[in-house]
């Protein structure tokens, strides 16, 4: 599991640098009222930073995935793919269930002391008034419970219609890095069963 530690460990610095340099603000202290007005927008937007811990969580995961499936469609016999295809998502999977819970608590954690200050030197009291306003209305509310299948249906789109350019291109850059490295280039064996699927989500 080695392989995914770099990622993980750039995302997290990141978030590092970005909470020092929220830290190191020097603003005016904030009134009861904006406090517990932020506190409050800070409540609301608990969803979003659970659906970012486990983003966060899954990134490495797929970036291992892609390694282990160039490993199983070169090195592992044809009638023995399928079985490690399978069990390499299950350990995949594991660690994102396993990760997420973990990376979303120490998020919530954090909020107060990062994005809470950002808040209260950025946004008047009105403004953060009109933000929780908008996110506790039922409309605001309906086109968040609408943003995965708007996803969904802009990927499925996108996928088929961008296929025919982007293809081309990636076989041609295959080739090219191919000759770059002196090696011949291996015609992928045909996915069967799992085996090009990425790490099962929950």
């Amino acid at each position: 599991m080695t392989f995914f530690r770099p990622a993980l460990k750039s995302i997290l610095a990141a978030g590092l640098i970005a909470a020092t340099a929220v830290a190191g603000a020097q603003a005016a202290p904030a009134s009861t009222a904006k406090k517990e007005l932020v506190q409050k927008l800070l409540t609301l937007q608990q969803p979003g930073v659970e659906a970012l811990a486990r983003n966060i969580a899954e990134r490495p995961a797929q970036q291992l995935w892609q390694g282990a499936l160039q490993a199983i469609q070169t090195k592992v016999p044809a009638e023995k793919r399928e079985a490690a295809a399978k069990q390499v998502q299950a350990d995949l999977t594991k660690f994102v269930n396993e990760a997420t819970p973990i990376i979303r608590d120490r998020a919530v954690k954090l909020m107060p002391t990062t994005i809470g200050p950002v808040l209260e030197q950025e946004m008047t009291e009105d403004e953060l008034k009109q933000v929780i306003a908008w996110l506790e209305s039922p409309v605001s509310k309906k086109f968040g419970e609408l943003q995965p299948d708007m996803t969904n249906a802009l990927i499925k789109a996108l996928l088929p219609d961008a296929a025919p350019v982007i293809d081309p291109k990636l076989k041609q850059l295959e080739q090219q890095v191919a000759k770059t490295l002196g090696i011949p280039l291996q015609n992928a064996p045909a996915n069967n069963g799992n085996a090009g699927k990425a790490p099962a989500k929950k």
